[in-house]
């Protein structure tokens, strides 16, 4: 009589899960996942850490080249496909695209994007393996090169086809509001050196883990306390409130707007001036006699500032189709000793025709006088205009911002000198996220202004984009004031610190005095070569490992 068949043991399910997750596709695929959990606004940093340990480990067992760079394509475009899906929210505001195109645009953006992982992991097996001399690469020559090639292939996807700097991997090692986390060590290495340390903790984790399973006994043991320790240590760091930093307060005092205008509501000509009116019941002053900054977001307001332009254009103003008569009620809102730094849109012009727009901030004095002027240079491809329009536009494609004529980019980073209210940096919205990008080093400013529309991207994008500007702050050493259509609105200081915030979908103000800007950092001096030169320290120390391996 046969026996009944017995249901097989957690052990022997668990083998071939493992086996799966280690040697396929699908464990790159679920490693990237996990990496995508430590940025905003699930800040699960751990799990970033662990979804590199997971790249490292298969990358480690892979035989070709070619599956090198897949093992790494596949873990970023999971982890873009994720990190990324903010994007998708944009198509849900407007109407000349079905809103389900914009799942795929993530996915289309994210196939693009994996190639950078894909080429650090294919760099670092072929450094790491010795270009052919050894069948499997040396695991710990792997994960230093690993941190190598990462930093370089950063630093390149912030360039390269205009760019896209989005969530670098260090963001997930920066801190609470209170707290800058292993983001303190930005100022000498950059956000890219950042995101090398993260994978370089990986790599250490990694050793640690495969030591400890080929080992026994006490070294078992004492493996496992070093991989403890570890964890005890970076967790402290990330956690360690930022009390030991000497918070300052500054002279300068700024009422910061936070009006909360609703994506759906900011392009309806009905709404122009109930805007307008919400904005100047927040921004009117307690004492008329009162010198400060007034920040307004990027979009919030619908007028045409500047002379000179059709008057067919200025029929959509909020205010009797006069720029000038514009700027004085704006200037009677404000107070005489005010500066206003608004969002706004100016027309480039050719023989009395718009050819173009620019996404502006105008600086407008108590009288409504025009001082001066800043216009963004990182524009938004497929947002603010659209790229490879002869092919795409028959297709039925169109940019997402509204309106028939393309933003054209300003000249980049300059400073506005506004005297006794202090010397101005200026970055709007998505420039933000460049690091080493957003100051004029000819003339270093006080302060950044980044005015934003955020309303666009969810409930993922602002707590993201949030956590950017406070990168560029502790990079810089200079405080970063973001004013926001819907949040999140914030006053950052010189060491990244929320000092004051605005959550998403309340209409407020923030008052107080602009923290003061530190010294020049290292990397306020040099720039992006910082955490280059630290990719080729580490790059040289992976060939000296993979050669003391070997002997």
């Amino acid at each position: 009589m046969d026996s009944a068949p017995t249901a097989p043991g957690p052990g022997a399910l668990r083998k071939p899960l493992i086996a799966i997750l280690r040697h396929s596709h699908i464990g790159a695929l679920v490693a990237g996942s996990l990496a995508a959990c430590g940025f905003q606004p699930l800040a699960w940093w751990p799990l970033t850490i662990l979804g590199v340990v997971w790249l490292i480990e298969l990358v480690g067992h892979a035989h070709r080249a070619r599956r090198a760079f897949l093992l790494g394509w596949l873990f970023g475009l999971a982890h873009f496909t994720i990190g990324d899906n903010w994007i998708a929210t944009a198509f849900t505001y407007q109407a000349q695209m079905p809103a389900w195109l914009g799942g795929i645009a993530v996915v289309l953006l994210s196939l693009y994007l994996a190639v950078f992982p894909g080429v650090a992991t294919l760099g670092a097996w072929l450094l790491a393996r010795g270009f052919g001399a050894e069948r499997t690469p040396g695991r710990v020559s792997l994960g230093i090169a690993l941190a190598g090639c990462w930093i370089v292939t950063e630093w390149m996807r912030a360039w390269v086809f205009t760019g896209f700097a989005w969530n670098p991997l260090g963001v997930a090692l920066l801190g609470p509001f209170a707290s800058q986390g292993l983001a303190l060590l930005t100022p000498w290495i950059g956000t890219y050196g950042l995101s090398g340390v993260l994978v370089l903790i990986a790599a250490l984790g990694h050793h640690a883990i495969r030591s400890a399973r080929a080992s026994n006994g006490s070294t078992r043991a004492g493996w496992l306390a070093g991989a403890g320790l570890l964890a005890v240590g970076l967790t402290a760091l990330m956690l360690l409130p930022a009390g030991y930093l000497d918070r300052q307060e500054g002279e300068i005092r700024y009422t910061l707007i936070q009006p909360d205008l609703r994506q759906e509501t900011l392009d309806d000509p009905r709404n122009f001036e109930p805007h307008f009116i919400k904005m100047a019941r927040l921004t009117m002053p307690k004492d008329r006699g009162e010198r400060r900054l007034v920040l307004w977001p990027e979009s919030g307001l619908a007028d045409y500032l500047r002379d000179g332009y059709p008057d067919y254009f200025y029929r959509q103003m909020t205010y009797e189709a006069d720029p000038v008569l514009a700027r004085r009620r704006i200037g009677q809102v404000i107070g005489p000793y005010s500066l206003l730094l608004t969002g706004a849109v100016d027309l480039v012009m050719k023989n009395d025709d718009a050819v173009a727009a620019r996404n502006s901030v105008t600086a407008i004095d108590g009288r409504g006088n025009i001082l001066d002027g800043y216009s963004k240079a990182h524009l938004v491809p497929y947002g603010e205009y659209l790229a490879l329009r002869w092919l795409l536009e028959p297709l039925g494609a169109t940019r997402l911002v509204p309106g028939a004529l393309d933003f054209w980019p300003g000249p980049g980073p300059r400073t506005s000198d506004f005297g006794t209210l202090g010397k101005a940096g200026i970055q709007i919205c998505y420039e933000i996220v460049f690091s080493g990008e957003v100051v004029d080093r000819r003339e270093r400013p006080d302060y950044i202004f980044n005015p934003s529309n955020d309303g666009w991207f969810g409930s993922w994008g602002p707590p993201q984009h949030l956590a950017q500007a406070r990168l560029r702050a502790i990079e810089e050493g200079l405080p970063v004031l973001r004013s926001t259509t819907t949040g999140i609105s914030a006053v950052i200081d010189a060491d990244g610190l929320v000092r004051q915030f605005a959550p998403m979908h309340l209409a407020t103000r923030l008052d107080g005095k602009i923290p003061p800007a530190h010294e020049p950092t290292l990397f306020a001096r040099f720039g992006n070569a910082l955490p280059l030169a630290l990719a080729v320290l580490l790059l040289v120390l992976s060939v000296v490992a993979r050669r003391r391996r070997r002997a």
